[in-house]
C-alpha cells in the first residue's frame, strides 16, 4: 500500500507543490503564493524553503537566490524561540514567492544539466488528479502542474521532451537564455 500525502485542505501534496513552482515559472504570484502558504500552512514549512531555494536556482535568471536564502535566514531567526508546531514569518514566504514571480526568468541551469551534461530529455511522465473539495476555498490545480516530475503527469504519460518545451514557453518575464536552441519549437 503506498501513502500519499496531503495538504491541510486535501490538496496532493506533489501536485501542490508542482503547481507553486510552475506558477512562478509564469510570474503568477496569486497563485503561487496561494500553493506556497497551503504547503506552510500544512507543515510543510522547511519542504516549501528547499522548493524556494531550488526554484530561485533552476528559473530565475541573476543572483536571485542570494535573496531567498537571506530571507530563509530571516524566517529561521523568527522562530528562533518559537515552538516547531507553531511556527511565525509566513511573510518570508510570501516575500520570496513574489520576488520570484517577478524575477526575469531562464531555465539555462536546469537546461546546462540535462542538454549539455546529461543529454537527456524525453524520459518519464505524469496525471492530472481528481476534483477535490466542492467548498468556496477550493482551487483547482493547474493541468500544467501534472508534468513527468509527479506522479498524476507520469501515468498520463506526461514526458520530459513537452515538460522542457512547456516550461520554457511559459517563462514570464523571460530572458533569452544560453541554451534555448536546445529547446525543440
Amino acid at each position: 500500500m503506498s501513502y500519499h500525502l496531503h495538504t491541510k485542505r486535501g490538496y496532493s501534496f506533489p501536485g501542490v507543490s508542482s503547481a507553486m513552482q510552475k506558477a512562478i515559472r509564469r510570474g503568477d504570484a496569486k497563485l503561487a503564493g496561494y500553493w506556497a502558504l497551503e504547503l506552510w500552512a500544512s507543515g510543510f514549512g522547511s519542504y516549501v524553503w528547499r522548493r524556494l531555494l531550488t526554484v530561485s536556482a533552476e528559473d530565475c535568471w541573476g543572483i536571485l537566490t542570494a535573496e531567498v536564502k537571506a530571507l530563509h535566514d530571516s524566517y529561521i531567526e523568527i522562530n528562533r524561540n518559537t515552538p516547531a508546531k507553531s511556527p511565525k514569518g509566513r511573510i518570508f514566504v510570501s516575500k520570496a514567492v513574489i520576488l520570484l514571480c517577478l524575477a526575469k526568468k531562464s531555465r539555462d541551469p536546469d537546461h546546462l544539466q540535462n542538454f549539455v551534461y546529461d543529454q537527456q530529455a524525453g524520459l518519464d511522465a505524469q496525471t492530472l488528479i481528481d476534483e477535490l473539495a466542492e467548498s468556496s476555498d477550493y482551487v483547482p490545480i493547474p493541468d500544467y502542474a501534472y508534468d513527468c516530475h509527479t506522479p498524476q503527469g507520469r501515468a498520463m504519460g506526461k514526458t520530459k521532451a513537452e515538460f522542457f518545451k512547456a516550461e520554457q514557453e511559459a517563462l514570464n518575464p523571460f530572458i533569452p537564455g544560453l541554451f534555448d536552441n536546445l529547446i525543440d519549437s
